[in-house]
C-alpha cells in the first residue's frame, strides 16, 4: 500500500520551511518599504533643488532682463540649427 514515511518527511520539511518563507517574504516586504521610502526622500530633494533653480533663474531675470532676453535668442537659435540639421540629415 502507501508508504507514509515520504509523505511525513515531506509534510516535516514543509513545516520546517513555511517559517523561513515568511521571513523571507517579510524582509522582501520591508526592503520594499525601505526603497520606496528612499525613493520619496530623494524625489523631495530633487524637487526643492528645482524650485531652488526656479527662485534663482526669476531671480536673474529679473535683475538681468537684456542678457536673460539675448541669452535666450542665441539659445533658441542654436535649438534651431540643431532640428534644422538633424532634419536635413534624414533627407
Amino acid at each position: 500500500m502507501f508508504n507514509s514515511k515520504p509523505a511525513g518527511a515531506a509534510h516535516h520539511l514543509l513545516d520546517q520551511a513555511a517559517p523561513l518563507f515568511d521571513r523571507a517574504v517579510d524582509q522582501v516586504s520591508a526592503l520594499a518599504h525601505q526603497g520606496a521610502n528612499t525613493v520619496r526622500e530623494g524625489s523631495h530633494v530633487v524637487r526643492g533643488k528645482a524650485h531652488q533653480a526656479s527662485d534663482c533663474t526669476v531671480s536673474y531675470i529679473r535683475e538681468q532682463p537684456v542678457k536673460s532676453m539675448l541669452m535666450a535668442a542665441a539659445a533658441g537659435a542654436v535649438l534651431l540649427a540643431v532640428l534644422a540639421s538633424t532634419g536635413r540629415s534624414r533627407r
